[in-house]
């Protein structure tokens, strides 16, 4: 009743309260409205000194396996029930949760962990086993399997350890294990043991998340809540209605998909970043993009600013390199060599090419997205302007794929999810998962290599990216959390992990010195 008043009361005087939705033009910044960065103050408890009452939704038809769960509704969960070796926040920084310590060999080609002396909901031990397990899960997942590109074997160690064989140098590995570990016994359970600080109770329309009174950290969590009653879920419509007239209290939504519903109603709002990458990338085979001045020039005629605010509701950080802004591997100086520039280098470009009159670029997009395919119609026109003829080709999935594999493109509008690192191997190996229209390069694939063995070097890697244009970033998108104004004001979402909270660990402490 307390939401459908604010909500009427929006309604009768046409404007939003403080914290009006997306489409009531607010662009979020990830802040919510009392971020504060150095917070470590209290867990939360109402006014009134009341516990907090909490309420979320989930899919009951739909698993909570971490290693098969695609959907991002059940996904906001695993951060209460699951911890990984590591932890990341929302500015990619890593800290040890399940790993008490790590070595590192000499040549960055091995890393060992040892576990921390955890314990999961039933009260048992985290085992290097369990640890070992659960990472060939996840590399054997289609979620997680591209963190695993270039791991060659997970065994364990005499000294009671785990050991990641590499077959390249890495610096920062620890940055993409941070998937939840379960107990081995459970991994094919649709709800596997973890070591988070609730455990599920009950199931299906009867489950609900009560606290651990055993959970072995007590770090301080926005999330203070004994039990956490769930709603099944039914629609991303049903989610928001149940947010907006009734009890539920926090809901993650994904404003870059079409089935996104408009939220219209008082509530405290965050972003949550996801990796997900949208980009253009060119058929070197083409006879208008295997042109280095055409292919160059692209990312100037590509205005991502209006893309974003038009198409994505905010929720997404436009990206003139093929790195996330909130990354550290982002420079922002070399980022703002190739933004926008109304297409005035490509039109310069082309028109020199002195092309054949009748020469059409075709531009293949997904149109069973139709987000992305309006968001190609308008990359279309863009290109138009710069005296191109451009055919838009939005096909149906199987057929866009199809397409895709036998290289009958020019250029594409395609979109994947970057691993944590923003590893750019899968465009430039040559049987690459993304290297669509022989993009990919020797050269490009050995600058990969060396960004990963030091990320001191992803400004030499960007720079040849863009300066040789055959991928063209645009954007990176978020998801949205809207939660009940006051409850979880100091919610922080890290990528993928909505209730990220710290346990004041040290990396530089965690290491161990190779002996």
């Amino acid at each position: 009743m307390k939401r459908l008043l604010a909500f009427l009361l929006c309604i009768c005087l046409a404007v939003g309260l403080l914290g009006c939705g997306a489409g009531d033009g607010y662009v979020p910044t990830g802040d919510g409205l009392t971020w504060d960065e150095d917070y470590t103050g209290p867990t939360y408890t109402h006014d009134d000194g009341q516990a907090q009452v909490l309420t979320l939704t989930w899919y009951t038809d739909r698993s909570l396996n971490p290693y098969i769960c695609t959907d991002f509704t059940n996904q906001a969960l695993f951060s209460l029930l699951y911890q990984g070796l590591f932890a990341t926040d929302r500015n990619y920084n890593t800290e040890p949760v399940l790993c008490e310590n790590y070595r590192v060999s000499e040549d960055m080609k091995t890393y060992t962990f040892y576990p921390a002396k955890a314990t999961y909901s039933d009260g048992s031990v985290v085992t290097a086993q369990d640890i070992a397990d659960s990472l060939n899960a996840a590399k054997a997942s289609t979620v997680y399997q591209g963190r695993f590109l270039h791991v060659q074997e997970i065994l364990l160690t005499e000294d009671g350890g785990v050991a990641v064989t590499l077959d390249t140098a890495y610096e920062d590995l620890p940055l993409l294990l941070d998937m939840p570990i379960v107990k081995s016994s459970t991994l094919a359970s649709d709800v596997p043991l973890g070591t988070g600080p609730y455990k599920m109770e009950g199931s299906g329309n009867a489950a609900l998340l009560r606290r651990r009174a055993d959970w072995w950290c007590k770090a301080t969590m926005t999330v203070t809540a004994e039990t956490i009653s769930l709603l099944p879920a039914e629609s991303v419509t049903q989610i928001r209605d149940t947010f907006e007239f009734e009890t539920l209290d926090l809901v993650c939504a994904d404003p870059g998909s079409d089935r996104y519903a408009d939220y219209r109603c008082d509530y405290e709002l965050w972003d949550c970043e996801n990796g997900i990458f949208l980009y253009l990338a060119c058929n070197m085979n083409s006879l208008v993009f295997n042109i280095p001045e055409i292919r160059s020039a692209l990312t100037g005629a590509v205005d991502r600013e209006t893309l974003a605010a038009t198409y994505y509701r905010g929720f997404a950080r436009t990206a003139t390199l093929p790195a996330s802004p909130q990354s550290p591997y982002y420079n922002k100086t070399l980022a703002s060599r190739y933004g926008y520039d109304g297409g005035e280098k490509l039109t310069a470009a082309y028109a020199a090419a002195q092309l054949p009159g009748d020469t059409v670029v075709k531009l293949l997009v997904n149109g069973d997205d139709s987000l992305r395919a309006r968001v190609a119609r308008d990359i279309a026109d863009g290109l138009r302007s710069c005296g191109m003829t451009v055919e838009l080709l939005a096909l149906e999935t199987d057929q866009y794929k199809y397409y895709l594999k036998m290289g009958w493109f020019d250029l594409y509008l395609g979109q994947t999810k970057l691993s944590p690192n923003m590893d750019l191997s899968a465009f430039f190996h040559r049987n690459g998962a993304v290297s669509w229209g022989s993009v990919d390069s020797v050269a490009m694939y050995t600058l990969c290599l060396e960004a990963l063995a030091n990320h001191g070097n992803f400004y030499t890697l960007h720079q040849n990216v863009m300066e040789d244009g055959r991928v063209c970033p645009i954007l990176f998108r978020s998801y949205a959390v809207y939660a009940t104004r006051g409850l979880l004001t100091t919610l922080t979402p890290a990528r993928d992990n909505i209730f990220y909270y710290s346990l004041g660990r040290s990396m530089e402490k965690a290491k161990l010195a190779n002996g």
